[in-house]
């Protein structure tokens, strides 16, 4: 099935026209099309980012392709037939068509093809099937992705369960194009499948469902998606039960950021946090930043004065008050708003005394440098970070002198 894309800005730059010229001369008219997102997005009116390719053309034919275009090939997937050329410094991911020798689950042993229907046939979603030809021709070997695409359908090609069995991964792929692209009611055969199927994703690496979970948060609105996979009894298996989809839904409304997102579908405690992240395989950064989000101390209200807040922003940083901020207008109301435009605007000050400092009034290197420190820092946290140096120098030689008030 045969229809038209047009011509596309994205199809005419010089990095696609040169590298096309050079895989035709290499294979001949038509042997590489434009493949899935860039195709998809187009036909939605969405950004396209990425550009896939498909190809007759087996990897060491597309490698030689790259670098007549000036460019140069890199083996990114060579056992399924994916290089990556680069030109100009842009990638384009081009892969031969293939289809299945056999699947695990997990991995899939390939055999390259040319015909594009069985390459179409091995994909995961309906939507995901159209190739479209350097001059703008679309074509839909099954029939369906156009079609599915326009109404926001999300369809395994062929059986599901058969798709999924082949590569549990596509049940997390489900949910995140569910939550990116769907449009009214889920497909019934696919949520079935998903659930029938559901256990298999405990047989995938953490860092891939974590990486598709966090895809998927970073839909415009993902609550629908993660209210299916609840139901399904995917989430469980992917997060440590403890997480409140209430508070998912309040967040997700007024919270773009993914990285919240998952904070609130976690458990609210630092201790639990730390070992649902752990078992995530969340980088260290993340995890940090998740376990400081749902600190309990200092505490964080809606109602705080700007003082107190500032006061909290210099004890545990801006990142993680507004992390803690977003998650406390999820439970309660509050002037939140202003909360963060204080934390974004204020410039966090340094505290006008070191221990040098100390040491140079006479104190001995030790102990009480800190407790000195310490008090001085306390006292001007209280008065609000307004004592200039020549203040903090005369409060700390009262703090010495024991006759500070």
């Amino acid at each position: 099935m045969t229809g038209t894309l047009g011509l596309q800005p994205w199809m005419l730059t010089p990095e696609v026209t040169r590298l096309f010229d050079a895989l035709e001369a290499e294979g001949g008219v038509d042997c590489a099309r434009f493949v899935g997102g860039c195709l998809r997005n187009t036909l939605l009116g969405r950004d396209v980012d990425d550009l896939d390719i498909a190809t007759r053309l087996t990897p060491d034919r597309v490698s030689r392709a790259a670098v007549a275009a000036g460019g140069r090939a890199v083996p990114t997937g060579i056992e399924h037939g994916t290089v990556t050329a680069v030109i100009k410094g842009r990638p384009f991911e081009i892969t031969t068509l293939r289809r299945d020798v056999s699947t695990d689950g997990r991995r899939a042993v390939v055999a390259f093809t040319e015909d594009w229907g069985l390459d179409a046939l091995r994909r995961d979603f309906t939507l995901n099937t159209l190739y479209a030809s350097r001059d703008g021709t679309l074509h839909d070997p099954t029939g369906q992705g156009h079609a599915d695409a326009l109404a926001g359908r999300i369809v395994f090609v062929g059986e599901p369960a058969a798709r999924i069995r082949e590569d549990a991964l596509r049940i997390m792929r489900f949910f995140r194009f569910l939550a990116w692209y769907g449009q009214g009611d889920a497909d019934p055969a696919a949520l079935a499948a998903c659930r029938e199927l559901a256990g298999l994703v405990t047989s995938l690496p953490a860092e891939r469902t974590t990486k598709e979970l966090l895809k998927l948060l970073d839909a415009a609105d993902p609550r629908q998606a993660v209210r299916l996979m609840a139901d399904c009894g995917v989430l469980d298996l992917i997060l440590t039960p403890g997480g409140d989809l209430d508070l998912f839904d309040r967040l997700a409304q007024v919270e773009t950021d993914p990285a919240l997102r998952l904070c609130s579908l976690l458990p609210q405690t630092s201790p639990a946090m730390a070992a649902a992240t752990e078992h995530l395989r969340l980088s260290n950064e993340m995890r940090a930043r998740l376990v400081a989000a749902v600190g309990a101390e200092p505490a964080i209200q809606g109602a705080m004065s700007a003082a107190e807040a500032r006061a909290v922003i210099y004890r545990i940083g801006k990142a993680s008050f507004c992390d803690r901020v977003g998650l406390g207008r999820a439970r309660a109301d509050g002037d939140w708003d202003t909360l963060l435009d204080l934390a974004r605007d204020w410039t966090v000050p340094v505290l006008p005394l070191t221990g040098e400092d100390i040491m140079r009034s006479g104190v001995a290197r030790g102990p009480e440098v800190g407790r000195l420190l310490k008090a001085v820092e306390a006292w001007w946290m209280a008065e609000d970070f307004r004592p200039d140096r020549s203040q903090v120098q005369a409060r700390l030689e009262a703090t010495i002198r024991g006759d500070e008030t």
